[in-house]
């Protein structure tokens, strides 16, 4: 009984450190990215620049309004994804990492 305690602890204890390996990537890919951020068409720069404050942040907003919807799609798609290959796993038998 107490074996198998242990092991559903260290499963919780490896997936929490996966967890937090991923969270460390994805924050260090977005930190690295940072400057590619930046980059766009000199037509698009010189408009976004020249339009007023809350124009520069109507943009922004936008832009993050068009980002959201693909981006939770596929953040859906891949869980989803993800999630079929494990229940596959279980029902073959074989091991999940």
């Amino acid at each position: 009984m107490r074996k198998a305690n242990a092991g559903r602890t260290t499963k919780k204890r490896r997936s929490a450190g996966r967890a937090f390996s991923l969270l460390l990537f994805a924050f260090l890919l977005a930190l690295f990215a940072t400057p590619a951020f930046a980059q766009g068409c000199a037509m698009c720069y010189t408009s976004a620049k020249g339009a007023p404050k809350d124009g520069q942040r109507a943009l922004s907003r936008a832009i993050l309004v068009l980002l959201v919807p693909p981006l939770g799609a596929m953040t859906f798609g891949v869980g989803l994804a993800f999630r079929y290959g494990r229940r596959r796993d279980l029902e073959n038998g074989t091991p999940s990492n």
